[in-house]
Order: structure tokens, then sequence, then C-alpha cells
């Protein structure tokens, strides 16, 4: 665990510390005694952020327990935040999620911080992608999490993909931690705890322990291709973009499916789409404007934004064809 850190870690730019996001579970907790002791030896402060979500009986107090432990492990800055998650949209598990990495990346700003670590594992990881896949995903969702990506301007840094969940509890043993177990991991309410309780065993039980590491593999494999692909559609959509704003219906059917598709969609975001909204259905009606053309009217975008083809473009509203 120590070497996993230390690799992201190394190659970090910036001087400010990393900030640890740590429940008290048992992956963040074996993540922070890793980072508190690879960063100091990099030259790196360490910080922890412990964020109460406030949906269970006693959480302030377990906050002010993780904090407690980090100040006395030798974190600083540490910070214990409280969010609120009732009211926020979607699910239970998404709005704590929105809410929690909001605390983050305010906590990185307030500190200046040049990373968040998150202790996400590679069993995380397999569930993440078995979820994708019940949810009939693409290539961006079956690529998982990524080990580093940017929220709002802030790092966030996943040093523990290629760790397994099981690593994680052996290193809170083995250096005597106690630590939380959430009722939430295990609440069959819950998709990912179904996952991880029911599918996930079934699937090792059938086709034996490798398949955790090979879930996690094809997230970074597919991952792999995805930015590829990414890279393509951009300087595409320059390409087949005119001087009106417009995309060239012919420069757009040249386009590869794969490209074409992120392409509109990337558009459509430009348009004013909101990314949440934005499915599969309305990137298909934006094709189907260009490869099954029969004199359709527009393609309506989440926010009521219409897309028409008129001489040869796809234009935001403007004439019928």
């Amino acid at each position: 665990m120590r070497l996993a850190v230390r690799r992201l870690l190394a190659g970090l730019p910036g001087a400010g510390p990393v900030l640890v996001a740590c429940s008290g579970g048992p992956d963040s907790l074996a993540l922070a005694a890793a980072t508190v002791f690879v960063a100091p030896r990099l030259g790196r402060p360490a910080g922890l952020v412990t964020v109460d979500h406030g949906l269970q009986p006693g959480s302030a107090d377990r906050a002010a327990a993780v904090a407690d432990w980090a100040r006395a492990a030798g974190f600083d800055p540490v910070e214990v935040v409280a969010v609120r998650v009732a009211g926020r949209p979607g699910g239970p598990e998404a709005a704590a999620r929105t809410a929690r990495y909001e605390a983050l990346v305010a906590a990185a700003r307030r500190h200046d911080a040049a990373g968040v670590l998150l202790g996400h594992t590679r069993d995380d990881q397999a569930e993440t992608v078995l979820l994708a896949l019940a949810r009939g995903s693409g290539p961006r969702g079956l690529s998982g999490m990524p080990e580093r990506r940017e929220l709002d301007g802030v790092p966030l840094l996943r040093p523990l993909l290629d760790v397994a969940r099981c690593d994680t509890r052996a290193a809170c043993a083995a250096l005597g931690l106690a630590a939380w177990t959430d009722p939430h991991n295990t609440d069959p309410a819950y998709a990912r705890a179904r996952v991880r309780a029911e599918a996930l065993p079934a699937l090792v039980d059938a086709l034996g322990p490798g398949v955790v590491a090979n879930l996690a593999r094809t997230a970074r494999l597919l991952a792999a291709d995805v930015a590829a692909l990414d890279t393509l559609s951009a300087a595409a959509l320059d390409d087949v973009r005119d001087a009106g704003g417009g995309l060239s219906v012919a420069a757009l059917a040249a386009l590869p499916a794969a490209v074409r598709t992120r392409v509109l969609h990337a558009w459509a975001r430009e348009l004013g789409a909101a990314p949440a909204d934005l499915s599969h259905r309305h990137v298909a009606a934006l094709d189907a404007l260009v490869t099954d053309w029969r004199g359709q009217g527009p393609a309506h975008l989440p926010g009521g934004l219409p897309v028409r083809r008129h001489a040869g473009r796809l234009v935001h509203g403007g004439a019928p064809a």
C-alpha cells in the first residue's frame, strides 16, 4: 500500500499538502496510514478530511474519533466537515456522494491542496464495472473509476485501484487500527451492497478468484481506449464545426460511429444540455439526423434545446429543413 501511494504521489505537481478522505472504514483508514508514512518522506505534508453525512446515529462522534486519530498520527491539517444530504437530487447514494465530493473539493481549496486521495480498491472497481454492465453502459461507464481526475480543478487520486480489499483489512490489522464498518455497505437496499454481498461472490465461485482482478483490468484497458477516442473526438469536433456554430452533416457522416457520437455528445453539452440528463437516446436522435435522415423534425435535447438538420448542417433551433 505504501508503494501504491508513493507511486501516485511521486509525480504530483505543486508543493501543497495532500488530503486523505477518510471515513474511518478499513479502506480509507489503511490509505491514511500509508499516506502519513509516505508523504512526509517525499517532502509533502499530509492532511485528512472526514465527512459527516449525518445519516446514522453517532456519526458526529465517529467523525470526531477519526479526526482525533489523525491528529495523533501526525496529519495536519485535519478537518471534520458536516454535510446535508436530504433534499438533494437523486437517490440516497448519489446525494451522499455529491455532498461528500463538494465538501472534499472545498476543503482542498481552503488548504491549497495538491490533491485529494480516495480509498477505492480493486474490489470497488470490479463492483463498479458490474453495476455499469447491469445499466447497459458504454465504454465510458465500463472504464470504471479513473486513477486520476479533476473535479472543479481539484485532482482526485485513487492510489489503491490495484490493491485488494483484503489487503486494506490486513494493513489495519497489522497496524492495530480499529476500523469502522459502515452498515450501508451491507444494506441490501443499495445496489452496490447487493453486488458486494451476492453478485461478485457468485462470480468468484463460478469463475475463480481472478475475476475481480480481471474486471478491474478491463476497466483500465477501456479507460485507455476512451481517452484515445476522446482526444480524436475533440479534434473532430473542431473539424466539422462551421463558422456559424453548426456542424457539417457530410463531415459528420464521414466519421467512424464511435467518434461521431462522441462529437455529438460534446456538442450537445456545448449547447447547454446538462451532462447528467444527456442520455444515449438523445445522442441517438442527433445521430439519426445524420445517418438516418428522412425529413424528420428536430431532436430535442435536455432543457428543451431543439437541434434541426438544415441545408446540410445540424443547427440549434433554426428553420425547418
